[in-house]
């Protein structure tokens, strides 16, 4: 069976659709795998997962064979509004990042910019397959660019996680306002909506704990917060212990990266129960610590899988899943090595990375039981990897090992999200791709203007400037302690 116009009518006309025939990884608890499987989606939810299912007359018929059938993946942590400068920070380490964004430039952008970015990096995320996302939206400076985000991620068909944050102020002082407060009570929405809200701001170590009054709002609204944790000389165990000592270690809280941490920290997350969210593309480049995997799997420390922001890696999953297993097996060839020993088993495998970029977000979003795997009754975010043309796709002998060292972004033939086709054939369906481009272009134009020229080049390998040294680079307070590198802060740019 191959693509007709008849098909591509009956996407998203009310009627049942059916994906036939294809490799079907279910993610259920069991990891069942269907060959030859079918997935029935009736309105917003799947029907039926099995094998030559009896469909309705009416149903709309993709074909399936030759590919695999997956829960659309799960993204926990994505800077979308820096998407409209995608690839820029290629050759920045951390330190240039939290320079160019945190202290000279990021307050520059406008609520219209931060619009751009989110609405390209939604598309971009349907286009491969990643169906729910969560927005580490730390460019929030006021409300009108927090309405700019909600209102960009609103105008696509995907489903979102909406990450209140603002790196200009320390959360104390914005997590409690009132306005924001108002932008949270108009914009969070129920477990089902496509749209939530959640809190994102870090811990510095400060002795003094001025995040405190921020989970206490965040407490006091029901809200999870996500936060980067054990950043090399910016979060560090210090951190841990002051949240695990006033009693804000919950199963509420993400630890992003979770790399460069003690045993004890490792112990303590482990303890409170919450989900890590590793981004391996980024710990590998920016150094905020060796990707965590084998040390969070030590720790029996659920993982969810991210890709932090595309001003420097890949926005797909793929390549999270890819760098992730090459990672912690390649840690686990050092560590052996380095005993005198050889590696003859493999921990980690194909399949749990799967799963970490699938049910494992769901888990840590606290969505397990609406998405994250196929099975009848949950929401229909469903992906089918297919692609005919290309040689890769044939034969799938290892279905967990083709998703994660075989397939690309190029290989995602259809997608759907609480039902609706979002793309299909490879193509996107009912999804503005221009529009998004078109404001990702006017906001280049104004950036580079307000910048000038010769820094918007000199930013893409920036020099170090005339500076201060501080022990952390997020300087939410001019306190001096903890242990770790230095950071590098230029002495006129400091807030």
């Amino acid at each position: 069976m191959t693509d007709t116009p008849a098909t591509r009518d009956g996407l998203n006309s009310g009627r049942p659709t059916v994906l036939r025939g294809g490799t079907v990884l279910t993610m259920d608890r069991s990891d069942t795998v269907l060959e030859r499987g079918d997935v029935l989606i009736v309105d917003d939810r799947i029907e039926a997962v099995g094998t030559d299912l009896e469909v309705p007359d009416d149903a709309v018929e993709i074909d399936a064979s030759g590919g695999i059938v997956m829960p659309g993946m799960i993204d926990t942590h994505r800077h979308m509004w820096q998407t409209a400068m995608r690839g820029y920070g290629a050759d920045w380490t951390l330190t240039q990042y939290f320079v160019f964004y945190y202290l000279n430039w990021g307050k520059i952008f406008r609520p219209e910019d931060i619009h751009a970015g989110n609405l390209l990096a939604a598309v971009e995320a349907l286009d491969a397959g990643v169906t729910t996302v969560v927005d580490w939206s730390h460019g929030l400076q006021t409300v009108d660019h927090a309405e700019a985000a909600a209102d960009a991620l609103t105008a696509m068909p995907g489903r979102y996680v909406l990450a209140y944050g603002n790196i200009q102020a320390g959360p104390w002082e914005w997590v409690p306002s009132a306005d924001v407060r108002a932008f949270i009570d108009r914009r969070r929405g129920g477990k089902e909506d496509l749209l939530q809200v959640q809190l994102a701001f870090d811990v510095t170590g400060d002795p003094a704990f001025p995040e405190k009054a921020a989970f206490e709002a965040a407490r006091e609204q029901g809200l999870r917060v996500t936060t980067h944790a054990g950043v090399w000389g910016a979060t560090n165990d210090n951190s841990i212990q002051l949240m695990c000592d006033h009693g804000f270690m919950t199963p509420d809280v993400t630890y992003v990266h979770a790399a460069s941490l003690s045993h004890d920290s490792y112990q303590r997350i482990a303890a409170s129960g919450a989900f890590a969210s590793v981004s391996t593309e980024s710990e590998q480049s920016a150094g905020q610590g060796y990707p965590p995997t084998y040390a969070l799997r030590r720790h029996g420390i659920p993982v969810s899988l991210s890709m932090d922001t595309s001003v420097w890696w890949s926005g797909d999953l793929f390549n999270a899943m890819r760098a992730t297993l090459s990672a912690d097996r390649s840690r686990d060839h050092l560590d052996t090595q380095a005993d005198g020993d050889t590696v003859v088993y493999n921990a980690l495998r194909a399949d749990d990375v799967v799963r970490w970029g699938t049910r494992g977000g769901a888990q840590a979003l606290d969505l397990d039981d609406l998405v994250g795997s196929l099975e009848p009754g949950k929401k229909a975010d469903v992906v089918l990897v297919k692609n005919d043309r290309s040689p890769a796709m044939y034969p799938i002998l290892h279905p967990y090992g083709h998703v994660v060292f075989q397939a690309t972004r190029a290989d995602v033939h259809s997608v759907f999200v609480n039902g609706r086709a979002v793309k299909y054939a490879h193509e996107l369906v009912d999804v503005d791709l221009q529009r998004a481009k078109d404001e990702v272009g006017r906001t280049i134009d104004y950036l580079r203007s307000e910048m000038g020229e010769q820094e918007w080049r000199s930013g893409m390998s920036p020099d170090l400037p005339e500076q201060q040294l501080f022990d952390n680079p997020y300087q939410y307070t001019d306190w001096e302690g903890g242990r770790g590198a230095k950071g590098v802060i230029p002495s006129a740019g400091r807030a």
